[in-house]
């Protein structure tokens, strides 16, 4: 018996993680030396963990969107979630380059503020349309909201040697 593939499922899945994808350009770029120079907590996760992590919750968020436009009765009807998803996936692929393509911690620090604002925002527009498709986004929640905390101690205890960098390296 023929497997029957679900392309929408698929596609939604695979959607967030092109994003991904892209940003691994940036990181891997400045992992050696630029963010291995940084002074970071000892909670920071180790490097190994990340891509793994992010990939399940891209999948994951993927699929809840997926539940949202199945549920909410396609774009038309489900636009105010599917839309929080667009801001929060640009939000999202915006921050690796500027972290590790521009070295702009401060401004990665604005920007994943913004982001953890939309992960909120959007979990609470997939539940009212999916409750599954909204708890699905709490551990994605989660770990925006160690990466926040992150970014931010990153900033605070770098700050002093990233002011007093030259300006082309400051950018």
């Amino acid at each position: 018996m023929p497997v029957k593939i679900a392309w929408p499922v698929v596609a939604a899945v695979i959607h967030p993680n092109i994003g991904g994808w892209a940003g691994n350009y940036f990181t891997r770029k400045n992992i050696v030396p630029w963010y291995e120079s940084l002074k970071k907590p000892v909670w920071t996760p180790p490097k190994w963990a990340f891509a793994p992590v992010w990939t399940t919750l891209y999948c994951t968020m993927g699929y809840s969107s997926y539940l949202v436009w199945r549920d909410g009765g396609g774009f038309k009807e489900a636009i105010i979630p599917l839309s929080i998803y667009g801001t929060n996936l640009l939000l999202n692929w915006s921050w690796p380059p500027l972290f590790f393509g521009l070295h702009n911690i401060k401004w990665a620090l604005y920007e994943i503020v913004l982001l953890w604002g939309s992960t909120v925002a959007m979990g609470m527009a997939f539940y009212n349309v999916n409750p599954l498709a909204g708890c699905l986004i709490i551990p994605y929640l989660a770990w925006t909201s160690l990466a926040t905390a992150l970014n931010y101690v990153i900033y605070r205890d770098n700050k002093p040697s990233i002011e007093a960098a030259p300006e082309e390296k400051k950018e």
